[in-house]
């Protein structure tokens, strides 16, 4: 069966959560949003594309920070309204120049900062 975006549930913006995971570890790397003609950047690119709100432009990991974000499987939710894509990162995936943008944990009722930017 051949794949057509189109059949991916979008929000009224014309968005879709799309969860970045390392396909090595498994960590949880990031959560951005895809637009359809980011979902198919990235298929055909194979380079992770996303849809910057507040840019309202499009978004290619990496590309001005070499913190590359290369494709290996894409895949949908049973909705079809979240994607998961399974990625081997260069460098860091947060802006903070942290591996993830995951760092906080909240234990016992106190904010706790999981991880240190890296060098």
């Amino acid at each position: 069966m051949t794949f057509d975006a189109s059949q991916l549930k979008f929000d009224d913006k014309g968005l879709i959560p799309a969860i970045a995971q390392d396909e090595e570890t498994g960590e949880v790397l990031m959560m951005a949003w895809m637009n359809r003609e980011a979902v198919e950047k990235t298929l055909e690119t194979r380079r992770v594309t996303y849809w910057s709100r507040s840019r309202q432009s499009f978004w290619i990991k990496g590309e001005t920070s070499g913190h590359v974000q290369e494709l290996v499987d894409f895949r949908f939710d049973c909705d079809k309204d979240c994607l998961l894509v399974l990625i081997r990162q260069t460098g860091a995936a947060c802006h903070t120049n942290r591996r993830t943008c995951f760092y906080t944990a909240v234990r016992d009722g106190e904010e706790v900062e999981l991880m240190a930017p890296m060098a």
